[in-house]
Order: C-alpha cells, then sequence, then structure tokens
C-alpha cells in the first residue's frame, strides 16, 4: 500500500548487503478496524462497522448492527496491503467481499483461522483473526489521502489526489500532475489554506467544500496527536448523501511515542509480525530479519551494516540485521542466538564483535551457554577485538566448541560465505 511515492518521501535508504533498500523502522501497524474506530472517536466520518472472530459474534453483528442491511462488506483483517487481490491458501479468492446479509456467515468462516497470501505477506501469508464488517456505502467518487512525514520540508506532509481506489504508485508514475502536496508547517499546523489546498486536490463533486476542509483539519489533528508516521486512506469517498468518508485506512504510529500513547500500542496484534522481531524486541535486541543464509550477530549498528556489506562483498547473502548493542548481557547474547538458529534459511553464523562498552568475554559466555541451550547444526565464524579479548578468546577455546575462527572482518566474512555454502 505504501510503496513507491509514499516511500521517496517517508523513508530513508541505506545500502543493505551492496543493494538499495527501504529502512526498516520501528513503528506500530493497527488493523483496520482499530483505525476506523480511531478515526471515528476523532469525529472522522467513517462507515458503520464491526469487528467479529467467530460465527456467532457475526451472527450478533447482523442483529445489532446491520439490522436492515441487505449487502455487508467483509473484510479480512491482516496487516498487509493488497487482501482484495489476495489468496486464501484454503482456495478462496480474494479478502474483501460485498455479500449479501445471509451469506455474511458463510464467507467469514471461510476467512477466520485461514491463512491469507497477499503481494506484501509474503509467500507465507498471515492469519486471519478477525474479519471486519462494514456497511456497503454508495459511493460516487473515490479519492486518495495521505498524511506521512517528509524530510525535505521538516514535517508532515499532506499527499491528495483526484483519483483513488487503486494503486497511488501506479498512478503518480503514469499521472504525476494529479498528486498535490502539502507540506505543513509543524509549529504553526495546519490553516484554513492548507487544508483548503488539499480539498482542491481532491476535488470532490458532491461533498461540502467547508465540511470537507474541516474533516481534512481532523485528520491532520489525529496525525499529530496520536503521534503517526503514516494516516493513508484510500480511497477517501464521497457518498450519494454528499459525505467525504474514510472507506478505507492505515495508520503507523512512532514507537518512540508508546510511553504517550498506551491506549493505541495497546492495540498492538504480535500475530501478525514476524515471531523473530517479535522475540527481539521482548529481549531488548535490534533484529531486522532478511532473505539470506548468512545470519549475523554484531555490536553497533554500523558495524552490523559494514559486516552485512561485506558478506555480500564476498558472494554471500545476510539473513538479518542484528545489533546485540554496547551494553548487551549473556542472556541477551543467548536469546539472540536462539533467534538465529530458529531461521531454517541461515546455514552459517557470523559472530562479528568489536568490544568497546561490550566486552569480549561476555559475548564468549553467553555463545558457549547457547550452545549449550540451543542445538548448533551449523557452522560458527567468531572474529572478536577489542575490550576482553583474551579472556573471551580463552572461554571459546576451553569451552570445546567446533568453532571457525577469524582475525579480521575480511577474513571472517570469507570464512563465513565458505562455511554457508558446504
Amino acid at each position: 500500500m505504501v510503496r513507491g511515492l509514499l516511500g521517496k518521501l517517508a523513508s530513508r535508504s541505506l545500502s543493505v548487503a551492496g543493494k538499495w533498500q527501504q529502512q526498516q523502522l520501528r513503528r506500530l501497524n493497527i488493523h483496520e478496524y482499530q483505525g476506523a474506530e480511531l478515526m471515528g472517536k476523532h469525529g472522522i466520518n467513517v462507515p458503520r462497522g464491526v469487528a467479529v472472530g467467530s460465527a456467532e459474534e457475526v451472527r450478533k453483528a447482523i442483529r445489532e448492527v446491520f439490522p436492515n442491511q441487505s449487502e455487508i462488506v467483509v473484510k479480512s483483517q491482516v496487516l498487509a496491503g493488497g487482501r482484495g487481490l489476495g489468496t486464501f491458501k484454503s482456495g478462496l479468492q480474494g479478502g474483501v467481499h460485498i455479500v449479501k446479509t445471509e451469506q455474511v456467515e458463510d464467507i467469514a468462516e471461510k476467512m477466520l483461522g485461514q491463512i491469507l497470501v497477499t503481494k506484501q505477506t509474503g509467500a507465507q501469508g498471515k492469519i486471519v483473526s478477525k474479519v471486519y464488517l462494514a456497511e456497503k456505502l454508495s459511493l460516487v467518487n473515490e479519492m486518495y489521502f495521505a498524511i506521512t512525514l517528509d524530510r525535505s520540508s521538516a514535517g508532515p506532509i499532506i499527499i491528495a489526489c483526484k483519483k483513488g481506489g487503486t494503486s497511488i504508485e501506479d498512478l503518480a508514475e503514469k499521472h504525476p500532475e494529479l498528486i498535490v502536496k502539502v507540506p505543513i508547517d509543524v509549529f504553526t499546523g495546519i490553516t484554513d489554506e492548507d487544508a483548503a489546498k488539499v480539498v482542491d486536490g481532491l476535488s470532490p463533486k458532491v461533498a461540502d467544500r467547508n465540511a470537507s476542509i474541516e474533516q481534512v483539519k481532523k485528520l491532520y489533528e489525529l496525525f499529530c496527536q496520536c503521534d503517526c508516521t503514516l494516516l493513508e486512506i484510500n480511497p477517501i469517498a464521497e457518498t450519494s448523501d454528499n459525505q467525504l468518508v474514510a472507506a478505507d485506512a492505515k495508520l503507523n504510529f512512532d514507537d518512540n511515542a508508546a510511553f504517550r500513547q498506551k491506549e493505541i500500542f495497546a492495540l498492538r496484534d504480535p500475530t501478525q509480525e514476524d515471531p523473530r522481531e517479535v522475540d527481539a524486541a521482548k529481549a531488548d535486541l535490534n533484529y531486522i530479519g532478511l532473505d539470506g543464509e548468512i545470519g549475523c550477530m554484531v555490536n553497533g549498528a554500523g558495524l552490523a551494516m559494514a559486516t552485512m556489506d561485506i558478506i555480500k562483498l564476498h558472494g554471500g547473502t545476510p539473513a538479518n540485521f542484528l545489533d546485540v548493542g554496547g551494553n548487551a548481557s549473556e542472556g541477551q547474547v543467548v536469546e539472540a542466538f536462539k533467534i538465529l538458529t530458529s531461521d531454517d534459511k541461515v546455514k552459517a553464523i557470523l559472530v562479528n564483535i568489536f568490544g568497546g562498552i561490550m566486552k569480549c568475554d561476555v559475548i564468549a559466555s553467553g555463545i558457549v551457554n547457547a550452545a549449550k541451550q540451543v542445538q548448533l547444526k551449523v557452522p560458527v565464524v567468531v572474529r572478536l577485538e577489542g575490550t576482553n579479548v583474551d579472556q573471551g578468546k580463552r572461554i571459546l577455546k576451553e569451552s570445546g566448541m567446533t568453532l571457525i575462527t577469524a582475525e579480521d572482518l575480511d577474513d571472517a566474512a570469507e570464512k563465513a560465505v565458505k562455511a554457508s555454502a558446504s
């Protein structure tokens, strides 16, 4: 959903393992039904809807929320875009269906508990634990609206387009003149003039202009008050009763604001996240899963990036970014090894530690204890340098473990690539 256009505006690019990739930021992502509820609390027009997790809840929702509705929109709830064109592993086509009220229970049961695969989930897909039942609106016009953070203007930027309900990236590529960008002064806040520019970019056909301006201002207020990093509505639509409605929404929140957004962060759904990243966060480790075959455990983000680059230089591919930090405990090192070895794609592990605050003997003890708790079925290459390096090397030598030692980073990367291929 958020690629291309928004990616260029919102993300920094880093050279990771020799390729340009989007930098992955830690940010909370919530389900559509949660976003709709949050927007409704801030006075934003949203369709009437309810999330359900069982057939009994479906029947109750139809009785109490949609007693006179002839058709209902049934939306699978996964934290990924492309649901409408997705496919369930059970064979059901599409994660979003508009059906007659009497068919809602049947289609919801076919979605609940099943794995939905979309272009953003990867081949493994994501499990659908809830479906969102929403009223079917009579839409007369679909547009695009988003607020994100823009590095060039050093503040929020609102993006509007008079065409929505489709891929904004494709639209921006083919018709860039339709994309309107309105930077907002973070100190002044959104003005009537700013909001009017956005509404002009949306070019509503039937919705009241002044009411639309107020909706834009409320969306911006939500973005700021809730510490959002992204608020994307595709489509923001006009209904036959002349209302501007957020027909679909994606919201991300800055993890650094968790301390003051406790209610929002309580909405986190760890079942939709990479379990390795969830475990890493619990252990206070910085971990991002990648697609390679060499697991990396490094101290310091810069050294971790350099390690991945040099692995690529020698013909290998890193399986992850893992920074144990400068003050990791022995227990954290053990957890790091558990995470690395849980990845079936990993064919070798490279430990690259330059001890400053982080002591080499602590890393060494962690490696030894990890070997006792985890069956190490892949070769481990270790390069230690810095504080307490002699003690660290002695601990590893006396452990009796079969390790591949390296003198420097280049040597370590070369040996790791060779070990992963054997």
